[in-house]
């Protein structure tokens, strides 16, 4: 099992910035590549971000290319989304998620463990 706990949220001005984390417990962290997703009121989780075991390879959705940053301190068991030039369209619910990597580079296992999320809200 592993426990995920984001932090980070808040509401936030469009043009403004925000950092996220999550902490992980209970297995061994560099064993999991890891990943941010968002739902937003009345759509589909989507994905955000991700980023490989060491940090080595990472994958951004379209939408927040070059806003947002992925990174991960596995000392500290620890992810973060560093998000920039914030929208309105940017406002959801932000959760992380892990994948037990089974091979090189963003070559993950589905996500089986997820947090509670954290509430992120841009005004315009």
């Amino acid at each position: 099992q592993v426990q995920l706990v984001e932090s980070g949220g808040g509401l936030v001005q469009a043009g403004g910035s925000l950092s996220l984390s999550c902490a992980a417990s209970g297995r061994t962290f560099n064993d999991f590549g890891m990943g941010w997703f968002r739902q937003a009121p009345g759509k589909e989780r989507e994905f955000v971000a991700a980023i490989s075991w060491n940090g080595g390879a990472t994958n951004y959705a379209n939408s927040v290319k070059g806003r947002f940053t992925i990174s991960r301190n596995n000392a500290m068991n620890t992810m973060y989304l560093r998000m920039n030039s914030l929208k309105p369209e940017d406002t959801a619910v932000y959760s992380c998620a892990a994948a037990r990597q089974n091979g090189p580079g963003l070559s993950l296992d589905p996500w089986t463990y997820w947090g509670q999320g954290t509430q992120v809200t841009v005004s315009s």
